[in-house]
């Protein structure tokens, strides 16, 4: 059976596991502001606690198209006070912390936080040492330009093949800082660069990134690819648009499905691993 571990704690992955988003951000695309404030932070991680989430991912500077960088200190006052908050808890559910800053990434294995999630794959500097020294699980993710320019013509010669071999490359350079295989996560960064052709090439091919050797990670929920599936919705009326695609994700073997909408989505993988167990 696979698992993922960070640290002395592993996470089996006998079924898709739902990984909440948790924006305490004032500008994120979907929920920018709704979460910024601790305490509208923590009563947001206890319903989805409540709903089935497996895991909460802290995201403390917004990385939608166009966003603006944050300071590191700004970046460290929104995601620790929630991070201590959520592990004083003692929920058994894992958090993750949704960042690109070495800082960042230092105090949240510090406050027990049991897994990174840089949307830059770990290589700003200082990002990849940082990683591999915490112990913790890593979730190394594709992303063509940085936020402020991805979605300005991104190009690809064949965007499969381009996307893989980074990921392959980002795996070769963890393992050489001592990164066991079982500490990682990938996300092909559905969005981060990508047009919408190339989205969809990237889910039609999803498999292929099985053979990576490590567990995919898949964030679709609301994100304009949906959208523009659904004649142009708007980013509150992607829904059920999200579910399917986290469907189509947990049917093409992704482990991590990234979402806002909780409740909704757990019991979508149900039914998808309740299909598994019965064949």
């Amino acid at each position: 059976m696979a698992y993922i571990r960070s640290q002395q704690q592993t996470m089996k992955l006998d079924r898709p596991k739902v990984m909440g988003i948790l924006n305490v951000t004032p500008d994120s695309f979907s929920d920018g502001g709704k979460f910024a404030h601790i305490d509208s932070a923590i009563e947001r991680a206890h319903s989805m606690i409540e709903e089935g989430v497996d895991i909460i991912d802290i995201g403390g500077e917004s990385t939608r198209p166009g966003a603006e960088p944050v300071s590191t200190n700004e970046e460290l006052a929104r995601v620790l006070p929630v991070l201590k908050a959520l592990k004083g808890m003692g929920s058994s559910v894992w958090v993750s912390v949704d960042t690109s800053s070495p800082e960042v990434m230092s105090a949240a294995a510090s406050e027990g936080a049991h897994l990174l999630n840089d949307v830059r794959g770990f290589t700003k500097p200082g990002a990849l040492e940082t990683a591999a020294e915490s112990e913790l699980a890593l979730c190394i993710m594709h992303m063509q330009g940085d936020p402020q320019t991805m979605q300005d013509k991104p190009y690809y010669q064949n965007v499969v093949d381009d996307v893989y071999y980074f990921l392959a490359k980002r795996i070769q350079a963890v393992s050489e800082m001592g990164v066991a295989m079982d500490r990682l996560a990938l996300d092909p960064g559905f969005g981060f660069g990508k047009g919408y052709e190339d989205n969809l090439k990237l889910l039609q091919r999803l498999e292929r990134f099985h053979t990576l050797g490590a567990p995919l990670l898949v964030g679709l929920s609301r994100k304009s690819m949906i959208g523009r599936m659904l004649d142009d919705a708007p980013v509150d009326q992607r829904l059920y648009g999200s579910l399917a695609a986290a469907v189509i994700a947990a049917q093409k073997g992704a482990k991590f499905i990234r979402v806002h909408d909780v409740k909704p989505t757990v019991d979508a993988l149900r039914v998808v691993a309740s299909l598994g167990r019965a064949l």
